[in-house]
């Protein structure tokens, strides 16, 4: 049985351990940090560990080019995944609900979308375009559709412990550079391939960080709101549920490494979402502040890396990170992904059909 190291235990990581192991591989978690609740979590400490600052919801967006197809195929099978999880255990820490779409300045690409191409060729189930009187004050095109959302530390700690109950093992430690790892010694053995879901690459010239900063609230919000400003700037709400409040943001801060959050910036962000969606409100018109969060999101030039590597001879490294703001909405994508590559690389038949349509034994 092959063994299989899966660098990271973000989300892309946690999915594609599990999805592996549907494999039947036998697959070790080598990572410095792993899901914890958001009460514990030291937010300064962990920083760079992606995953727990997410939303995490789903954004469906029409495709321009081969890149976006790809992601939007990705964004596709995660969807079908999660409806099958969370059919199958409702404690997983995934929510369905719609989202709302609200754009200042459309691209040709929105102002050409039509209800039919949404749901028929790009696969966006419960899509309805908003009539003016529906729309916020300087929005000028919005839109409907059927989506999820997840709370990241439900469903990361869900994913790990399913992982664990069917026989994967875990190891904590930091690593330096990936190829150590196929030094080590494990108790499944020697390491055939490495699975790099590592976010920040190692090395990797085109990864830069972009700094988010979004307010936790407890406000409750029944479904997920995006605005983009005509300025370039993001308004949006994430409901975690699972009595994990909801998210308000938010930033994109390329090559901005600072990790303190700015009093300034929350209350713009409160401001900016409760204009655009005042039902967030309290009876009293507040926002229940919780904490400010800052987070760091794993992005690459050119997109995603999603491919297999040997190095130093006869080492093989399966790359997957670079996501960006995408890890969840693409994450079954990527797993799927790095399944196949796995099995051209050991020259074994295509992934298992039953794990490839999102019932991968969770």
């Amino acid at each position: 049985m092959p063994h299989i190291v899966v660098l990271g235990a973000g989300v892309i990581g946690l999915s594609s351990a599990v999805r592996l192991q549907a494999e039947g591989h036998a697959v070790t978690i080598v990572a410095r940090d792993f899901p914890a609740g958001s009460e514990t979590i030291d937010a300064q400490n962990q920083i760079n560990y992606t995953s727990p600052w997410g939303g995490a919801h789903n954004r469906l967006v029409p495709p321009t080019t081969p890149a976006e197809e790809r992601e939007h195929a990705m964004s596709l099978r995660t969807f079908d995944h999660m409806r099958a999880v969370q059919n199958r255990h409702p404690e997983a820490g995934i929510t369905f609900m719609k989202g709302l779409e609200y754009l200042e300045a459309p691209s040709e690409a929105y102002q050409a979308l039509t209800e039919e191409r949404a749901r028929t060729q790009l696969g966006m189930l419960g899509f309805r375009l908003l009539g003016n009187e529906e729309l916020p004050r300087g929005v000028t095109w919005g839109c409907e559709y059927d989506t999820w959302c997840v709370n990241p530390m439900v469903y990361c700690s869900f994913l790990l412990r399913r992982f664990a109950i069917r026989g994967g093992k875990v190891l904590r430690r930091e690593v330096r550079d990936p190829r150590e790892i196929f030094s080590w010694d494990f108790e499944a053995g020697p390491v055939d391939v490495l699975v790099n879901a590592s976010g920040i690459g190692f090395g990797d010239e085109n990864v830069f960080v972009t700094r988010g900063q979004t307010c936790l609230v407890a406000n409750p919000c029944p479904a997920t709101v995006t605005r983009q400003n005509a300025d370039g700037s993001w308004t949006f709400c994430v409901p975690r549920n699972f009595d994990g409040g909801t998210i308000i943001g938010g930033t994109k801060e390329p090559n901005n490494w600072d990790p303190k959050p700015s009093l300034e910036v929350r209350e713009e962000l409160l401001r900016k979402f409760a204009a655009t969606y005042p039902r967030i409100l309290g009876r009293d018109g507040k926002f229940t502040v919780m904490k400010d969060v800052v987070g760091r999101r794993p992005t690459r030039k050119g997109g995603l890396r999603l491919e297999k590597e040997t190095v130093d001879g006869n080492k093989h490294i399966i790359h997957a990170y670079g996501l960006g703001g995408r890890g969840y909405e693409l994450s079954w994508g990527v797993a799927d992904g790095v399944a196949h590559l796995l099995a051209d690389h050991l020259g074994s038949s295509s992934p298992r059909p039953g794990a490839r349509l999102g019932e991968s034994k969770l």
